[in-house]
């Protein structure tokens, strides 16, 4: 067999020897996409803007929302330790204001009880008449005006001790706690300068009575030895 092909036989040129055969052409195969025109570009950066005014706008809405959530959160908040803190002050305030009506109560009921025994004490003191009093009952009308007396008086303590007003404290009020007096201003403070010396130097002459005699001992014992 001739190596040499022909000039008219037919050669394949899809498929030569040596030569890896071209793939076939896909006919379904989608065309490559153009490239954008300005038209196109300018287009999208009009979209772009508007999407972002968008989530600017929405973003402006969430931290108005949020700053609403806030200020509710805070009024609850209020609210709350409003009602805590007023539950825990009316409480005990009620309870304070029974437990010093009680007092209150109790007091007037011992101020008119005393009140009672106070006039019947001064009905049987006024009645006491000494120009009455004979030499025959001396002895037993003194003796029966004593025992009116210690009587007004066991009265009179037994009070004192049960109602505070009583004890000297003109302006006390029933159930309040009797107001400790301001001590009273030293005299010192009423003195000038030359009075406060003349003081201190009565004060103080002993001490340097003694220093004065203790240095003369000490002087003479000196003068001995030499």
């Amino acid at each position: 067999m001739s190596s040499e092909q022909d000039g008219t036989e037919f050669v394949d040129d899809d498929f030569q020897p040596g030569q890896p055969a071209a793939a076939p052409a896909n006919p379904w195969a989608a065309p490559a996409a153009p490239a954008p025109t300005r038209e196109q570009v300018d287009t999208r950066v009009v979209e772009a803007h508007q999407r972002l005014a968008e989530l600017k706008r929405q973003q402006e809405d969430l931290e108005r929302e949020r700053a609403s959530l806030e200020e509710i959160r805070r009024r609850q908040m209020e609210f709350h330790n409003g009602r805590k803190e007023l539950l825990h002050n009316l409480t005990r305030g009620t309870g304070l204001l029974e437990e010093f009506e009680f007092a209150a109560r109790r007091d007037t009921e011992l101020m008119a009880k005393t009140m009672v025994e106070f006039k019947d004490a001064l009905g049987k003191l006024e009645a006491i008449n000494e120009e009455t009093w004979s030499q025959e009952n001396f002895h037993i009308e003194l003796t029966r005006a004593l025992t009116v007396i210690e009587n007004a008086r066991m009265e009179w303590n037994s009070a004192r001790l049960k109602l505070p007003v009583l004890a000297g404290e003109a302006g006390q009020t029933v159930g309040q706690p009797a107001v400790p007096s301001a001590p009273a201003a030293s005299p010192l403070t009423t003195m000038n300068f030359w009075q406060l010396c003349k003081v201190g130097l009565g004060l103080t002459w002993p001490l340097l009575a003694v220093a004065l005699l203790a240095l003369v001992i000490f002087t003479a014992i000196l003068l001995r030895h030499h």
